[in-house]
């Protein structure tokens, strides 16, 4: 099916021309000045697509939410999908392009994944303009005391380079006192946080103003507000609040803003474009980044709560390659049926249903279909859904489109209409920042404790008398295992997670918590996805 022109896609949206900003044929910003117009519509019903721990053969969670949508579209029902915007970082690096793939994609693919409408480029430059901003003030004088050791505001490109993440600044400054830095890669940053927990311009004003930058020689915080240049920063970010639409391969609406990674920040697109979203359509199907452990529970305790969303319903990711790998396969036989390894590597996705389930939000299991995948693995999967008492939809949205996704389209409907959600966040935010942390590694992980470094406690501890004891947790932790340690697959027992560092987000009302070697700046793999493509048109 040929691209539809936007303003073709806004109408099909019910999006008003007048509030429709194109950016080329086939993208476009939306005017926040929609939302007064949109008020008094009763929002429509939310569903989040998450999967299991995700293993190099591969889940397809964006290319479930793409077949969902598409999938309604083909039975009548309309729909509306909500994604996040793709970083520099994975599109060069391992994964490549994050729009979905074959026919379960959004268009115009490599606009979206590369410049796109500048977003990401009006972050990186707000968040490098206040590291800019804060070494001129000590260079000129340091009016406010700032002590250059505990400058905790940390420079961002949005790129994989290792090589940042230690770095040292005024080098050649016989003015100031050279120091240790480090850059993040722009999807970790607390201005990306803040961008998408936003409820509007002004709230992110407000959040933006909070920002702790660094602390005085006495121990105060220094905020954003206190170096003068909220307003230059509103400037650059004027543009990046904005929603940007765009569509699916089958012509259907789709709102792309914000990427916050979800193993190092909160994994989830704005609420912005979310709450936009379940003005314009019944359905809204939206995504959170790795596995339930990490993009899904920073959802339902973070976003939901701070948007005021009652989640309807969750779809659970996985494929029969991946739950074998699980099982202790190896990689190079997978294609090969194996019972007995996807009978063992099913509690990878037990665990996963079992952490939703602390939310009390109704779930479908959605498999992601392979030629391989043998007629005795489908049936014992499908026979171990229904013992548990989970509805299973086999789905194939990557060769067909919104065809193969029709069953778990309808299977989602029928849903929606006979479950109620009765959606509770896992912990209260009035609890000690401890507790909390440890109820997301008990709960959801499955560990049987938290072990914290000396420093991750003295920071815990000032973070609390700061008055941030109130303060969401969002944890950084490899996705590639229920514990902080990628290598172990599966779902282990009486094992405890470490937490060596903690970084207020006073701006987001968060307190990350970094575990095991997760890093905020990720390196390139030895052959980067951006050397494989030399071969591509330019």
């Amino acid at each position: 099916m040929a691209l539809a022109k936007i303003n073709e896609i806004a109408k099909i949206a019910g999006i008003d021309e007048e509030y429709l900003e194109p950016y080329g044929k086939y993208k476009a910003k939306i005017d926040l000045s929609i939302m007064e117009t949109l008020k008094d519509r009763p929002n429509g019903k939310l569903v989040l697509v998450t999967a299991i721990t995700p293993t190099k053969a591969g889940e397809g969670k964006t290319t479930t939410s793409i077949g969902l949508a598409e999938g309604f579209g083909k039975i009548g029902q309309k729909a509306m999908l909500c994604l996040r915007e793709p970083s520099l970082g994975p599109v060069f690096g391992v994964k490549g392009g994050a729009t979905g793939g074959g026919l379960a994609s959004i268009a115009p693919a490599e606009e979206i994944n590369l410049h796109f409408t500048g977003d990401m480029h009006a972050l990186t430059s707000s968040i490098n303009l206040i590291s800019a901003v804060i070494d001129n003030h000590i260079w000129q004088g340091n009016e406010l005391g700032i002590d250059p050791s505990r400058v905790v505001w940390k420079r961002a490109m949005d790129m994989n380079d290792r090589a940042l993440r230690k770095v040292h600044v005024s080098e050649s400054d016989k003015k100031v006192a050279p120091r240790e830095d480090s850059f993040l890669i722009t999807v970790a940053s607390e201005m990306m946080a803040i961008m998408c927990l936003a409820k509007d311009a002004e709230d992110f004003r407000k959040r933006l103003c909070n920002i702790i930058v660094a602390y005085t020689y006495e121990g105060k915080p220094v905020r954003v507000e206190d170096l003068r240049i909220t307003h230059a920063i509103m400037k650059l970010m004027r543009e990046a609040l904005k929603p940007n639409l765009v569509q699916t391969l089958e012509n259907n609406p789709c709102l792309v803003h914000g990427g916050p990674f979800a193993n190092i920040a909160h994994g989830c697109n704005s609420i912005i474009a979310t709450k936009l979203a379940l003005k314009l359509a019944p359905i809204v199907v939206t995504e959170a980044g790795f596995g339930s452990d990490l993009g899904a529970e920073k959802f339902l305790d973070i976003k939901c709560r701070e948007a005021g969303f009652k989640p309807d319903a969750v779809v659970m990711v996985a494929t029969i390659r991946a739950l074998k790998m699980h099982g202790g396969m190896p990689f190079e036989d997978l294609k090969n049926p194996n019972v007995d390894a996807l009978a063992n590597g099913v509690c990878n996705l037990e665990a996963h249903l079992k952490a939703i389930s602390n939310f009390g939000v109704p779930c479908i299991v959605a498999i992601n279909h392979f030629a391989d995948d043998s007629e005795e693995e489908v049936a014992f999967l499908t026979k171990w859904c229904h013992e548990k008492g989970y509805e299973v939809s086999f789905l194939d949205g990557f060769l067909k489109g919104g065809e193969g996704a029709i069953d778990l389209a309808k299977k989602m409907q029928k849903l929606l209409k006979e479950k109620e959600s009765h959606y509770q966040p896992l912990y209260p935010l009035k609890a000690p920042l401890k507790e909390k942390i440890e109820k997301i590694a008990k709960n959801i992980y499955g560990a049987s404790g938290v072990v914290y470094t000396e420093k991750a406690e003295k920071q815990l501890e000032e973070y609390a008398k700061l008055g941030f004891e109130d303060a969401y947790i969002c944890m950084a932790k490899t996705p590639q295992s229920l514990t902080d340690d990628p290598l172990v697959l599966g779902a282990p027992k009486d094992f405890k997670i470490t937490v060596r560092e903690a970084n207020l987000s006073a701006g987001a009302n968060f307190v990350v918590c970094l575990t095991g070697e997760v890093m905020t700046m990720p390196g390139l793999p030895k052959v980067p996805a951006a050397v494989k493509m030399e071969d591509m048109p330019w």
